[in-house]
């Protein structure tokens, strides 16, 4: 009988122990992540897939104060954004070829610098490395209606996409052809 608790008292132990651990899950990332393609209809394969964090304004000052001017930006949060281009295309006024790629900025009050990297799989700015650039391309800033969570979005003008990001009233737009 003292055998039969025994056991008894072991299996509840297993039993609980492995609920409580299967509900230890980790932090919900406050910048999660989000995936946009831009296709040229929805029953074609895509030309663009970025993948990348969207912070929140939070009422911080972005630019220029959380994102500060003239330095390397990884162009969202955590992980360092990824675009990927599924044929050759010409990104601003440089030609690309197809693949995938880490995409940073250097955020200015009026011009920012968009850099293409061909290192992969990094996280924020600390292993951007200037000699891994691919392609730098300059884009003014705009200004618009404020936007709370970064985002990045893709807009067809004849026969150029405008990839376009924005956060809090700023916005940059590089052509894709």
């Amino acid at each position: 009988m003292k055998n039969l608790y025994l056991l008894f008292f072991v299996l509840l132990s297993f039993i609980f122990s492995t609920q409580t651990e299967a509900q230890n899950f980790q932090i919900v990332d406050k910048s999660p992540h989000d995936i946009v393609y831009y296709r040229k209809t929805n029953l074609m394969p895509p030309l663009v897939k970025v993948l990348y964090g969207r912070p929140q304004k939070n009422g911080r000052e972005i630019f220029g104060g959380l994102v500060p001017f003239g330095e390397v930006w990884r162009v969202g949060a955590n992980e360092t954004t990824e675009i990927t281009f599924y044929e050759d295309v010409i990104f601003g006024d440089q030609e690309v070829k197809k693949g995938t790629y880490t995409l940073y900025a250097i955020p200015e009050a009026e011009e920012w610098t968009i850099i293409l990297s061909s290192h992969l799989d990094t996280w924020g700015t600390s292993s951007y490395k200037e000699k891994f650039d691919v392609v730098r391309v300059k884009s003014k800033v705009r200004k618009a209606e404020e936007i709370e969570v970064f985002s990045i979005g893709f807009k067809e003008k004849g026969k150029v996409i405008n990839m376009i990001f924005g956060w809090d009233t700023t916005r940059v737009i590089v052509p894709i052809s």
